[in-house]
């Protein structure tokens, strides 16, 4: 029978890294690079994500698949500070360095862990993703579901792609990064949400990863001038109190007061089947400490219209720090309302509002999630026994 493992780990299916994201060691062992582990791995062994391995003493990485393409609102990534309306063409591999236990997207980051999380490989070309995605009318191509530090070499591949498309490109991360990594991709990377998952170094121990290499990748990747917005899921009993909200916000308004932060509701999902979701009240309770740490862009998800209903006001919508002036009014992925000039400035007092704007509002070109049109003629499913 043919594993999930015999077939990632197939001379097709993978690529010897790039020497700059590994190094050879003593007794056969070489360390890898790619995340905040920075794991030393043994001759015929994988590192902490399952996905990068030592072969023969040399650095074995993913190449040539996607576990899942999808085309999503740019909103859903959640980036609300570049291009409002713009359509991303999301795609992703396998595997993760962590273990969340509430994850989302855990049939394809946990399937080379969990026996139950079952995502369909499918072969494809870094040309042919961007092709597709421009036939979508995508803008933007963004690596996501699994974890994409650790699959660095072929985002790059389809990034250099995209770049000669004329197209932008993203990655949706836990941003567990390091030097290397995150030099590595700065030349082929314009925007980049991390998922600053705690402030709290023993919670992140729990989900598998440390705390410290996150703030630091939240540091180097505003100094590199990568476009940055933060994304914090409120976690009832785990990461959602004032003491943890407060030091979490601080630091944030320490690199920039400008980063949007994007506070989210959790449901019940994967493994963790408590506590309560997230209620609207703790949303607007995060919020308020953000706003007391100085933080200017401060949005609440999962819950459309919900936080709405309890303020004066909407916690999904753009507004200027300067004069308070509504300026891109929201409802989930929708733009409902685009008021920002040509120069990405308020139209009432000129303040200069932090992101990457189009010169002009191009439109909503989805708002909701789809399979592109064209995926049956995209890729094909690689053999299984």
């Amino acid at each position: 029978m043919t594993t999930l493992h015999d077939i990632l780990t197939a001379e097709e299916r993978v690529r010897e890294a790039d020497p700059v994201l590994w190094e050879t060691l003593d007794r056969n062992r070489i360390r890898c690079y790619s995340c905040g582990h920075c794991c030393p791995i043994p001759e015929g062994q994988p590192g902490v994500c399952k996905v990068r391995f030592n072969r023969g003493g040399k650095l074995y990485v993913p190449w040539g698949y996607v576990a899942g393409v999808q085309c999503d609102p740019i909103e859903k990534k959640p980036f609300f500070h570049a291009y409002p309306g713009a359509l991303a063409y999301s795609f992703g591999m396998l595997g993760c360095d962590l273990h969340c236990v509430y994850c989302q997207n855990w049939v394809t980051s946990q399937a080379l862990r969990d026996p139950n999380a079952v995502s369909p490989q499918l072969e494809v070309e870094p040309e042919t993703l961007v092709k597709d995605a421009l036939a979508q009318g995508a803008k933007v191509l963004v690596s996501t579901y699994n974890e994409p530090l650790i699959t660095s070499e072929w985002a790059v591949a389809v990034f250099r792609e995209a770049r000669e498309e004329g197209l932008l490109t993203a990655f949706v991360s836990n941003g567990n990064g390091t030097p290397q990594v995150l030099n590595y991709l700065h030349p082929w990377i314009d925007l980049y949400k991390v998922d600053l998952k705690s402030f709290d170094d023993h919670h992140y121990r729990k989900l598998g990863g440390r705390l410290q290499p996150i703030l630091d990748t939240i540091r180097a990747l505003h100094k590199m001038g990568i476009w940055l917005e933060i994304v914090t899921l409120l976690i009832p009993g785990f990461n959602d109190s004032d003491d943890e909200l407060r030091q979490l916000t601080a630091f944030l308004a320490g690199v920039s007061v400008d980063i949007p932060w994007h506070v989210t509701a959790f449901h019940q999902d994967y493994k963790m089947t408590s506590p309560a979701d997230t209620r609207p009240e703790d949303l607007l309770r995060a919020a308020a400490i953000g706003r007391d740490a100085g933080l200017r862009y401060i949005y609440a998800g999962n819950l459309p219209g919900q936080v709405e209903s309890l303020q004066v006001g909407s916690l999904e919508d753009t507004r200027c720090h300067g004069c308070g002036q509504l300026l891109i009014e929201r409802y989930g992925y929708s733009i409902r309302k685009y008021k920002l000039s040509a120069d990405g400035a308020c139209p009432s007092c000129r303040t200069p509002v932090p992101g990457r704007w189009s010169k002009k509002f191009d439109g909503q070109i989805a708002a909701s999630p789809f399979l592109p049109r064209r995926r049956a003629q995209l890729v094909k499913i690689l053999p299984q026994q």
